[in-house]
């Protein structure tokens, strides 16, 4: 693969994008002459416009993306995007509103929104929705304070928040957050949370259990009856990390578990793009208890008319400047309308059957630690593989090699070496075989000749890197890295 050079590389003294005519009026300089400014960056490159072009064209064609290829990180649901989405969320109507419109001239937008939070609603058996959080920590985070809200109202705002081993790893974060101490739940040998432990566990200091179902080895909890009540008899109460929505949606419903709380991510579960820092969407929707301390404004409709209602006194206030990310609260409105109720149950069917089709295929090449049946992800290991002195990261990184987009790694914690693998629902049978068929090559070459994963990846734009030493000595400017290449270092 040939090598893009820097730009810094590219650059030629007296280069430049554009050339302008001589002027006819005294220019910026001379206007400016006794006034101390700074004209030109040291050491700027200077490159013409089709040199800047090419440059970056080349860079981007660089990148591994969904719609280049099969991206199976697991936990993070990253599924293709369909183009209608984007369409729908371009138009005028929505990308030139403003905030601060009155409310008579967006009431399609209002409508949007609250017809979004119905059908939430509707999907995972809660009472009521808000659309603020822009993500699913943040969407943590208020199912925290709203907790909190409740319990202070009755006298005591409690002390406790009980989070099992596999549990996703925000949790306790936003717990900490609103001044909660975490205590962890141990999973029992089919990696789900032990009952016993949680029974022992579980106080009047407890404030709430946050429970990820399926969790992260992609098992779901089928106690989660029992679990409820348990928390339920001391007065506390579920909080459900929704991430993993992508296994569940038109088949079973989480207020039916008798769920308290949850949050979703638009971003993966009803497929808006995410990566890279956002866009994202974390809505959270509560049973009727709850519902009194969502944040204002909240959507309200009389008749046909749609308004903000902020007479909502026991609220915990606003978490996010309007309604968060309102085109990607639009492109998931798109894609549930688009599937319809018979589109969004197959959502899940495939997106199990996909994940099983690839346990089924590698069980016999990658270390399961819990064999228990899985649903829209799987968890292998790096085990078999360490007899040969290859770890999780030199599988990660032969998978490049292989145009294929490496799996999560290293999580979830209760599972060493992990190999973390969701296809979602999107992946062809023959997509799925060709990840399948790379990761059975590389089994063998770890038995076979360890030394081509050990330097892998041979194929791509970036060869293997010195992590130890890029973390302890970090090259943040380019004229640093020109000083170190200048002693030879």
């Amino acid at each position: 693969m040939i090598r893009e050079p820097l730009i810094f590389e590219i650059s030629a003294e007296g280069k430049k994008a554009f050339s302008l005519p001589g002027l006819d009026v005294p220019s910026k300089k001379e206007i400016l002459r006794n006034i101390p400014a700074r004209y030109e960056i040291e050491g700027f490159p200077q490159v013409s416009e089709v040199e800047i072009i090419r440059h970056f064209t080349r860079l981007s064609q660089t990148n591994h993306c969904v719609d280049i290829g099969f991206y199976p990180l697991g936990s993070c649901t990253m599924k293709y995007s369909p183009k209608i989405n984007e369409k729908v969320a371009s138009y005028p109507e929505f990308v030139s509103a403003h905030p601060f419109a009155p409310q008579d001239t967006i009431q399609g937008n209002l409508e949007i929104l609250k017809r979004t939070e119905e059908l939430l609603a509707e999907i995972t058996g809660m009472d009521a929705f808000t659309l603020q959080p822009s993500a699913g920590a943040q969407g943590e985070l208020l199912g925290m304070m709203l907790i909190r809200a409740y319990h202070e109202e009755k006298g005591n705002p409690r002390k406790i928040v009980l989070i099992p081993d596999s549990a996703h790893g925000t949790n306790p974060s936003s717990a900490h957050i609103c001044g909660y101490q975490v205590r962890e739940i141990k999973s029992n040998e089919r990696g789900t949370v032990d009952v016993n432990s949680l029974s022992q566990g579980m106080t009047e200091e407890v404030a709430s259990l946050m429970i990820t179902n399926p969790n992260t080895l992609g098992v779901f909890e089928d106690d989660i009856k029992k679990i409820a009540q348990i928390v339920h008899s001391k007065g506390g109460f579920v909080y459900m990390d929704g991430a993993n929505m992508n296994a569940l949606t038109g088949i079973c419903r989480p207020g039916d578990m008798d769920v308290d709380i949850i949050h979703l991510n638009l971003h993966k579960t009803f497929s808006t793009p995410h990566g890279g820092g956002g866009p994202g969407s974390g809505p959270v929707g509560v049973k009727e208890r709850l519902e009194p301390f969502l944040p204002i404004p909240v959507i309200e409709r009389k008749g046909s008319q749609f308004f903000l209602g902020f007479n909502r006194p026991k609220s915990v206030g606003r978490v996010r400047s309007f309604f968060g990310n309102f085109l990607v609260i639009v492109k998931a409105l798109a894609y549930i309308l688009s599937l319809g109720f018979e589109g969004v149950k197959e959502i899940s069917e495939i997106s199990v059957l996909n994940s099983n089709y690839i346990r089924k295929s590698l069980e016999k090449d990658y270390y399961l630690k819990y064999k228990t049946s899985t649903l829209h992800e799987c968890v292998f290991s790096d085990k078999f593989q360490k007899e040969y002195g290859i770890y999780n990261i030199d599988i990660a990184k032969r998978l490049i090699d292989f145009g294929l987009h490496p799996p999560t790694m290293s999580f979830p914690l209760i599972v060493r070496g992990a190999l973390m693998i969701e296809p979602t629902e999107t992946e062809s049978k023959k997509e799925l075989d060709l990840f399948i068929e790379a990761m059975k090559q590389i089994a063998k070459e770890a038995k076979e000749n360890p030394e081509m994963l050990k330097s892998a990846p041979h194929n791509s734009y970036v060869r293997r890197l010195d992590e130890t030493s890029a973390a302890r000595n970090p090259v943040l400017r380019w004229n640093n890295l020109q000083s170190k290449e200048k002693k030879g270092s």
